[in-house]
C-alpha cells in the first residue's frame, strides 16, 4: 500500500502553536519596550524654550528641598564635587551609579528642561524616552508636586557645571535593559496624580503636609517597607519594616509600636528626634543617623511638625504597652553577661538598665533592644554607636566598638542578658547570629 507525503505529515500540536505566539509578543515587547516606546516618549516631550535664570528665592527653597531629599548622600562621591555623581548604590541585583546633576551639558542636566526634570521625577523617564532605574526612587518622587520639582530643578541649575560622566551601572544581563526596566515599571510603577491643592499650600503645621514629605520627597517607604524578590514595594506590607540593601541594618516598622511607631510619641518629641537626632532615651543609629546629619536636621518647624504629625498615624491610636515582640524566654540570665555588662556597659547604660538622659539611651524597656531582628542591637556593639552631629546636638555621646575585645560568644551573652533583664523577655542572641553579622564586609 502507498501513502502520499500529505498523508504522513502530522499536524502542528496546539501547544507549539502556544509557544509561537508567546515567542512573538515577547520579541514584539523587546521591539517596543527597547526603540519603539522611547522614541515615541522622546518625541513627545515638550518643547519648552530656555528658562530664564530663576530667582534668589525659588533657588534657596530648591535647595532646602534637596536636603530633604538627601539628594546629596547618594549623587555626591567620596571626596567628589557636590551632586556630580556618586558612589555605588549596593542593591541586591548589582551595583547602580547615581547620575550627574550639575548643568554640564553632555554629562549632566545642562541640556534638561524643567519640564524633562519634572517628567524624570514624576514618570521614571529620561529625556530621550528610556526608563530610569528604580534605584533612583521615582516611585516616591512621583508625588513631588510641580512646584516643588520646579524649585528644586531651579537649585540644581545653580550648581558650577562639573564634568563627571556617568558610570555603567553593574548589572547581570538583562536587568539593565529597557525591556526589562519597563517590565517592572508596569508591574511595580503607579503615576501619582497632580494634588488640585498643594500640601505646602496648607495655612500651618499639617498632617497633610507631612505625608506629602515622607511619602514624596522623604522617600521613607524605600527603606522602611519590605520590597519583593524583584525589588517592588509590597504595598500591603506598607511601613512594616525591612532589612536595608546591605542586608544589614534593619529599617524597623513604623506602624508598629513595639518597633519604631510613634503614635504614643509627643510630636513635640519626634520633631526633635528627627532634627537632633536624639531625644530623651531614644536615638537614632546607622543608616538613620545618616538621614538626620544630611537631611532631617535642617527641616524648619513647620515641616518637622507636619511630619510628626503623620508619622503618629501610621502606628495605631491606642498603642500597646512596650513589651517584646520575641518569644520571651524563662532561662535566668547569664552570670558571663552580666559580668561583661558590669565591666563594659554599666558605666553608662546604668547598673539597672536606666540610662542618662540626653546621653545614653536606657535599655530596660527599650524597644530597639527588645525587637525579634537583632541585626541593629548586634551592629552598634560590633561596630559602635554613633549618633549624628547636628545644629541641636554638635557633640552627641557614642559609643566604642566591641568587635576587637569581645568574642561572638561574650557578645551573644551579654546581649541576651539585657534582653532579659530589669523586665524585658526577649529571646536570646545566639553565637551564630553575632558570626554571621561580624563575618558580613563592611559596605
Amino acid at each position: 500500500m502507498t501513502t502520499t507525503p500529505s498523508a504522513n505529515r502530522t499536524a502542528p500540536k496546539p501547544w507549539r502553536w502556544l509557544v509561537l505566539g508567546l515567542g512573538l509578543c515577547l520579541l514584539l515587547f523587546v521591539l517596543v519596550a527597547e526603540v519603539i516606546a522611547p522614541a515615541v516618549r522622546a518625541g513627545s516631550a515638550p518643547s519648552v524654550p530656555p528658562a530664564a535664570a530663576p530667582d534668589t528665592a525659588l533657588v534657596q527653597r530648591g535647595a532646602y528641598l534637596a536636603r530633604l531629599g538627601n539628594c546629596a548622600q547618594c549623587h555626591t562621591a567620596r571626596g567628589g564635587a557636590d551632586y556630580a555623581g556618586g558612589n555605588a548604590l549596593l542593591t541586591p541585583f548589582g551595583r547602580v551609579y547615581p547620575g550627574n546633576l550639575t548643568q554640564h551639558p553632555t554629562t549632566g542636566l545642562g541640556a534638561w528642561s524643567a519640564a524633562d526634570f519634572r517628567r524624570a521625577m514624576h514618570q521614571g523617564i529620561r529625556p530621550d524616552g528610556r526608563v530610569l532605574n528604580p534605584a533612583f526612587p521615582y516611585t516616591s518622587y512621583t508625588r513631588i508636586t510641580q512646584s516643588d520639582s520646579d524649585a528644586l530643578f531651579a537649585f540644581l541649575r545653580s550648581l558650577p557645571a562639573v564634568d563627571s560622566p556617568h558610570r555603567a551601572h553593574e548589572l547581570p544581563w538583562p536587568l539593565g535593559t529597557q525591556t526589562a526596566l519597563t517590565a517592572w515599571r508596569w508591574l511595580h510603577f503607579s503615576e501619582a496624580p497632580d494634588s488640585p491643592a498643594p500640601p505646602e499650600a496648607d495655612a500651618g503645621p499639617s498632617a497633610r503636609r507631612g505625608a506629602a514629605l515622607v511619602q514624596g520627597l522623604g522617600h521613607c517607604a524605600e527603606c522602611h517597607t519590605p520590597r519583593n524578590r524583584l525589588g517592588g514595594l509590597r504595598s500591603s506590607q506598607a511601613w512594616s519594616g525591612a532589612l536595608m540593601p546591605d542586608g544589614l541594618w534593619y529599617a524597623p516598622a513604623l506602624n508598629d509600636n513595639t518597633e519604631a511607631g510613634l503614635a504614643d510619641w509627643d510630636t513635640a518629641d519626634i520633631a526633635t528626634l528627627l532634627t537632633h537626632g536624639q531625644r530623651r532615651q531614644a536615638y537614632v543609629a546607622g543608616p538613620m543617623a545618616e538621614v538626620v546629619r544630611n537631611s532631617t536636621q535642617y527641616l524648619n518647624a513647620a515641616d518637622a511638625e507636619s511630619i510628626a504629625l503623620y508619622l503618629q498615624t501610621l502606628a495605631p491610636s491606642t498603642p500597646a504597652a512596650v513589651k517584646s515582640p520575641a518569644i520571651a524566654d524563662t532561662t535566668p540570665p547569664s552570670p558571663l553577661g552580666a559580668k561583661i555588662y558590669e565591666n563594659q556597659c554599666a558605666q553608662c547604660h546604668g547598673k539597672q538598665g536606666e540610662g542618662v538622659a540626653d546621653a545614653y539611651p536606657a535599655l530596660a524597656g527599650n524597644r530597639s533592644v527588645l525587637m525579634s531582628n537583632t541585626n541593629n542591637l548586634t551592629l552598634t556593639v560590633l561596630r559602635g554607636g554613633y549618633g549624628p552631629s547636628t545644629a541641636g546636638k554638635p557633640q552627641p555621646h557614642g559609643m566604642p566598638p566591641y568587635q576587637l575585645s569581645l568574642s561572638d560568644a561574650e557578645v551573644a551573652e551579654v546581649l541576651s542578658f539585657i534582653r532579659k533583664s530589669w523586665g524585658n523577655a526577649a529571646a536570646p542572641v545566639t553565637e551564630f547570629d553575632i558570626n554571621k553579622i561580624r563575618n558580613s564586609p563592611i559596605r
